[in-house]
C-alpha cells in the first residue's frame, strides 16, 4: 500500500509542476540556494518532481515493480520480530535514498548558482538494490527482455554510474543513483547486522 502511495503523490506533485513553472523552480533541487539561502526542504521535495512524462513512468514502473517485493520482504521482518514497523522502514529507506543521494551534488554543486536536479531516481535506486540485498541472483531483466542476475546487474550499475559521473555531460545525476543505490543495499543491515548473514547464505546458494 505504501508504495502505491507514494506513486500517487509523485505522479500528482510532478503532473501539477508540469503545467506550473513557478511551482517546478520552488520545487527543484539547487545546491546553491540549499546552502546559500538555506532551503533545506529542496533536498526532500526534489524527488518528487520530474523532468517529463518518460522520467516520471519510468521512475514510477520501476518502484512499482521493486516496491512490492521489498514491502513483501519487510513484512517478513516485522513477522519475524527484526523490525517494528515495515510501513516505517519502508518510507525510512525511501525518503532517506532521497536525501542521501543528493548530498554529494550538494557538496559539489554548492557554489553553481544554476545548477539543478530532479527525480525520484536516488530513492528507487535505493529500493531496488534493497531488493537486490534480499535477493541476490533474483534476475532483472536489461531493457525488460535480457535477464541477468540482480547482484551482477547491481555491480554494472555502480560502476556505470561512477563511470558516467566522472565523465558527465548528458544531464542526468549519475551521483545520486550510486549513492541511493549504496543506502538502499546497507540499509537491511542497519536494521539488524545480523541480516548480512542472509545476504551471504543466499549468494553461496546460487547453484541450489
Amino acid at each position: 500500500m505504501i508504495t502505491l502511495i507514494i506513486i500517487a503523490v509523485t505522479c500528482a506533485i510532478s503532473i501539477m509542476a508540469f503545467n506550473n513553472t513557478q511551482l517546478f523552480e520552488k520545487l527543484l533541487l539547487s545546491p546553491y540556494k540549499v546552502m546559500h539561502k538555506k532551503e533545506y526542504y529542496r533536498i526532500l521535495t526534489h524527488g518528487f518532481l520530474h523532468a517529463d512524462w518518460t522520467h516520471l513512468l519510468v521512475n514510477m514502473f520501476v518502484l512499482w515493480s521493486f516496491g512490492m517485493g521489498l514491502q513483501s520482504w519487510f513484512d517478513q521482518l516485522y513477522y519475524g520480530e527484526y523490525i517494528a514497523s515495515p510501513t516505517q522502514h519502508f518510507l525510512t529507506i525511501y525518503l532517506g535514498g532521497i536525501v542521501i543521494s543528493s548530498l554529494s551534488s550538494i557538496v559539489k554543486n554548492k557554489n553553481s548558482y544554476y545548477y539543478s536536479s530532479v527525480g525520484a531516481s536516488g530513492a528507487v535506486s535505493a529500493v531496488v538494490f534493497a531488493t537486490i540485498f534480499f535477493e541476490p541472483w533474483q534476475p532483472l531483466y536489461f531493457f525488460g527482455i535480457i535477464p541477468i542476475p540482480g547482484i551482477l546487474f547491481g555491480a554494472a550499475y555502480l560502476f556505470y554510474s561512477q563511470y558516467m559521473s566522472r565523465k558527465g555531460g548528458d544531464n542526468i545525476n549519475h551521483d545520486a543513483h550510486f549513492y541511493g543505490a549504496v543506502f538502499g543495499f546497507i540499509y537491511p543491515i542497519l536494521i539488524d547486522p545480523s541480516l548480512a548473514l542472509h545476504f551471504f547464505n543466499q549468494l553461496v546458494s546460487f547453484n541450489k
